[in-house]
Parts: structure tokens; sequence; C-alpha cells
């Protein structure tokens, strides 16, 4: 098999995490899911739905909440839904869940076709077994985003927001400027811990959002600067992004660097 694939479960207090990996010649994706008190925080994608449905089985839900209805997020959804869980998500994203997934091949290859599957929209505050919860919305990465604060416990369940401290390229859709603003919007809450859909368990989350904010904005200054000497986006990608990804070749420009560029050029 061409993909290969591996999976690991750690633990972070009552926290478990399980992450699979996706690895294609030099392209490396993974996601995470993760459980607390009886929430189950994303379900993965459909081409691991083995592994993770064995790791579901063991736990003991009360409801699954959804970050955002891409394919690595809730590819398993339907099977949690056969088990009678209720699925949280934005209501925004309620008929596109219903619906046969629809998204480039690529993506088929790395995450598998997400079937269809019924949610119910996302409440503003939620109780689990021992803790109180906060949903906040935070888009940019996807119009949909939400992100979790355990109020309780003083940790952020950051879905894609984070990632890494200096992003190098991005969805065709995504917005700089919406994920600078959500990201100032997490800043503002209490809290100490992340866990990050890709990055796992960050113990000091404030931190690192910080670094992240700090970078976007110094960029944000700088593509702004050399537009307004005259440099047309192409020239200011090379200028910023020389570097080649192989994953923009694989998606055939759907994720790509360039669009950290326009995107900002177009706030």
């Amino acid at each position: 098999m061409l993909l290969k694939q591996s999976f690991y479960e750690t633990k972070q207090g009552d926290v478990i995490l399980f992450e699979g990996k996706n690895v294609f010649s030099k392209v490396h994706l993974n996601v995470y899911s993760f459980y607390q008190d009886g929430v189950l925080i994303d379900c993965g994608a459909h081409s691991m739905k083995k592994e993770f449905l064995n790791f579901f089985n063991r736990l003991s839900i009360d409801r699954v909440v959804i970050t955002h209805a891409h394919e690595d997020h809730d590819g398993c959804a339907k099977y949690l839904n056969e088990k009678g869980l209720p699925i949280y998500l934005n209501a925004m994203s309620i008929e596109k869940s219903k619906r046969k997934a629809d998204y480039k091949l690529y993506r088929k290859f790395f995450w598998g076709i997400r079937p269809p599957y019924e949610a119910i929209p996302h409440e503003e505050t939620f109780e689990s077994r021992k803790y109180k919860w906060r949903v906040i919305e935070t888009p940019g990465h996807a119009q949909d985003h939400v992100s979790f604060l355990n109020e309780s416990t003083g940790q952020l369940y950051s879905g894609d927001l984070f990632v890494t401290p200096k992003t190098k390229l991005i969805l065709r859709d995504e917005s700089i400027p919406q994920i600078i603003q959500s990201i100032e919007k997490v800043l503002q809450l209490d809290f100490g811990e992340m866990f990050c859909c890709h990055a796992g368990y960050i113990k000091d989350g404030k931190k690192a959002f910080r670094l992240k904010l700090d970078y976007l904005l110094e960029l944000t200054d700088k593509v702004k600067r050399l537009s307004k000497e005259g440099f047309s986006a192409d020239e200011i990608h090379q200028l910023l992004f020389p570097r080649k990804y192989q994953l923009a070749t694989v998606s055939g420009g759907e994720w790509h660097s360039k669009h950290i560029i326009t995107s900002i050029l177009s706030n």
C-alpha cells in the first residue's frame, strides 16, 4: 500500500489522546481525537475507521463534539450515530453533514470518503459528568470552526486553529485575518493546557498562541508593505515563501503558501 498509516494512544491527566498518521512520499498528515469525562472531541478519518472505532469502543462516551466539518475530523461520525450517540456540530454545517462527501481526490486518498451523518447544533455551553464547557466560535481555517474550553479545568481544545506557530501554507478558502481575530479571541480566555488536533498536547497553550499571533501579525505587515511598494502577489509569494511544498503539488494547489498572501491582501 502506497499510504502508510500508524496509530498512537497517550494520556495527559484524565485526557486520552488518539492519533492517526498518514505518510505518502514526503507528505505527512496526522489527526487527533480527544476524550475527557464522557466527551469525545472529533472522531478521526474514515480511512482510519478500524483503529479509531476500536479506540471509541473502549470508551464510555456521552456526547461527540466536532470542531469543524472536515473529513479528517468527522470521518467516523456515522458509526457513532449508529451507537446512538448525539453528535454536535456548527449549525451552518448540519445540512452538509447529511450529504455524501464532496471533496478532491487527494483528500479521499488520505482521509477516505466521509459517510453522511446526523448532527445537532452546538450549544453555547454544556456539562459533562464533572465539568462545565464552553463552545467558542473560532473561524478562519473553516467558517464553521469552533474550539472547546473546559472551564472547570482551564483546558482548551483548539481544533485546527493552532496547528503550528509558523504557518507556511493554507487551504485556498482559509482566511489569515479571521485566524488572527480568532486567536486574539481565545487569548482572552482563561486556559493553560491546549489540545490541538494536529500538534497534540501543548502544555502552555497561551504561549503557543502568542507566538503564532506575533508571526501572523508580522507576516501581515510584510505582505501589506510589499504590496504598497508595488510588488504583485506572485512576487511577494516568491520573496516570502520561496520553498516548494509537496502537499501543494499533491493537492493540485488547494494547499499552497500563495493563499496566505492572497488572503492577507483581500482583507
